[in-house]
């Protein structure tokens, strides 16, 4: 793919650990990925400053040998990936986002926390990361599924500019996956349908066939369906992507928290899909 953002000619794929969670699915994913495009992989454990002072015990490793820990196990996964470790000290979500700056892509856990529960957590990073970040954010919270044959791998297409970049991304992951993808777009009915329901679809259709126009030229190696669902985008999305690899979601909208831009679509997916989930900037 031939990108214009800067983001989509970095090197670094960045990852971020938790300094006492589960770390083992995102870092795989991650060292997979980079493992993929032959791209380096950064590991960032950011401590935040009241960690330990609501633990009555001692943790089992410090930062630093958990920190070592990560970055001896993704070598182990991949021999010949160069892989490196950062330690610092501040708050995980604005640290990563600032370590993400400059990246190819961002990959977090998740914890499938609720709306409310995530915002207000004092340990929130997914929410505010998938958000503020100009770069791809991966949020895995769930292994892909690769027993699924073909492999493939969901796109969500509203027609903003946030999906064409996520269609781009998609077309370009599966490429190297040798996955299929499916382009979904959603129509919700409304309480009043002012017009006939065929005459929606028929807008949604053309909508996704203009979207996805071309693309199959560029991308001879990669099988692309695309398909008008009707429901809710969150769980129609969700369901389509039951048994995906990863669904791809742009990122647009004006979320309800100052400073943040994460659609209501995305803010869902994060918490309801069951793979990975990349949210792609605009631009």
């Amino acid at each position: 793919m031939t990108g214009t953002g800067t983001w989509e000619t970095a090197r670094d794929i960045v990852v971020g650990i938790d300094p006492v969670r589960e770390w083992h699915l995102p870092l795989a994913w991650a060292a997979d990925e980079a493992h993929r495009r032959h791209l380096p992989l950064h590991v960032l454990l950011a401590v935040p400053p009241w960690h330990g002072e609501h633990h009555a015990a001692e943790p089992a490793e410090t930062p630093a040998e958990r920190l070592a820990a990560a970055v001896a196990w993704a070598r182990d996964r991949h021999p010949e990936l160069a892989v490196t470790g950062d330690l610092r000290s501040g708050p995980p979500a604005p640290t990563f986002a600032g370590a993400a700056r400059h990246a190819r892509m961002a990959v977090l856990g998740s914890r499938h926390l609720g709306r409310t529960a995530e915002v207000l957590s004092a340990g929130s990073v997914v929410v505010p990361v998938a958000a503020q970040a100009s770069c791809p954010v991966v949020v895995v919270g769930d292994a892909e599924h690769l027993t699924q044959q073909p492999p493939y791998i969901v796109v969500g297409i509203d027609g903003s500019h946030g999906a064409d970049a996520a269609l781009r991304f998609a077309l370009d992951d599966a490429d190297l996956r040798g996955a299929t993808v499916r382009a979904v777009s959603v129509w919700q009915p409304p309480v009043f349908l002012l017009h006939d329901e065929e005459v929606a679809l028929q807008a949604q259709r053309a909508l996704l066939a203009e979207a996805t126009a071309g693309l199959s030229e560029k991308y001879p190696d990669v099988r692309l369906t695309h398909e008008v669902l009707i429901g809710h985008p969150v769980e129609e999305l969700a369901d389509a992507a039951e048994h995906a690899l990863a669904v791809v979601v742009g990122r647009r909208g004006r979320g309800g928290y100052t400073g943040m831009r994460l659609g209501s679509v995305v803010h869902g997916l994060l918490h309801r899909a069951h793979c990975p989930v990349i949210t792609v900037p605009s631009g």
